[in-house]
């Protein structure tokens, strides 16, 4: 029997994967270490699959490992009986609790077999969300930004736990970055937020990431002639006679028509 790590991805219920949804259906117990993990669990299972788990809102690394190994033994008879999920928001090794208990899980009860569900991680969503491309061979470089912190040397960076945005941002700004901010992004839970003024999400929000980018930042994409070649087709099209009419023989037209595979015209709305 086994333990999956089932991530639910960023929070819309219809994000989970397929996969996901199967694993959950088919639990015997469904385990959730907080509210919203639960929320999106119960759109695919009834409540009485849901087993609630405790751990305490504290840094105090005794209290946590004291937590977890409670919440392993809880786990570990209910995964060698039958088949069990544990369940965390985005995916199951980005930033999760999942990592905790599995840990324990190998430490303490190795005879469990465990297998991760991959979720949609805020790593590759946000990108969808704020209206961003991270080309071909481009770098993206992932950080930690609590209590105001301010990483700086990639020239893309994705910021996590963004929680004092002001004292973040102003650091950014100085190093020469362009920052956009996504709060509660693909979130049925709370106000989706998408933003380049801090001031907009000054409270805190530990689910509040960045995307800073190099002012000086200049990308040259192989595709980017395309658009130049549209423009030419354009300027191109408009040329002809005195009369006004396009040279049909001969010309600029033709030969470019040509070039392109247009032949009689067959390029139709593809421009």
């Amino acid at each position: 029997m086994t333990l999956y790590g089932v991530g639910l991805g960023p929070g819309e219920a219809d994000l989970v994967t397929v996969r996901g949804r199967e694993i959950l259906e088919n639990a015997d117990v469904v385990y959730s270490p907080g509210r919203l993990s639960r929320t999106v669990a119960l759109k695919h299972v009834d409540e009485s699959k849901i087993g609630d788990l405790d751990f305490p809102m504290t840094r105090d690394e005794e209290k946590l490992r004291a937590a977890w190994k409670e919440a392993a033994a809880e786990i570990a008879p209910n995964a060698r009986d039958g088949d069990v999920a544990f369940v965390t928001l985005g995916d199951p090794n980005v930033y999760s609790t999942f990592g905790h208990l599995r840990r324990t899980i190998d430490a303490f009860h190795p005879e469990v077999e465990l297998e991760i569900v991959p979720g949609v991680s805020a790593v590759t969503a946000f990108a969808t969300a704020m209206g961003v491309e991270i080309e071909a061979g481009a770098g993206l470089s992932l950080r930690e930004a609590a209590s105001g912190h301010s990483p700086t040397g990639p020239d893309r960076m994705i910021l996590f736990k963004v929680t004092d945005a002001p004292a973040t941002h102003e650091g950014l700004v100085e190093a020469g970055y362009d920052v956009t901010y996504g709060r509660r992004l693909f979130m049925e839970q709370g106000e989706t937020i998408v933003t380049d003024d801090p001031a907009e999400i000054d409270e805190r929000d530990y689910y509040t990431l960045a995307y800073a980018e190099k002012e000086s930042l200049e990308v040259e994409q192989a595709t980017a002639a395309f658009l130049e070649e549209d423009d030419a087709d354009d300027a191109t099209a408009n040329d002809g006679d005195s009369s006004g009419e396009p040279v049909a023989d001969g010309g600029e037209v033709a030969a470019l028509e040509h070039a392109e595979g247009c032949e009689s015209g067959d390029c139709g709305g593809h421009r």
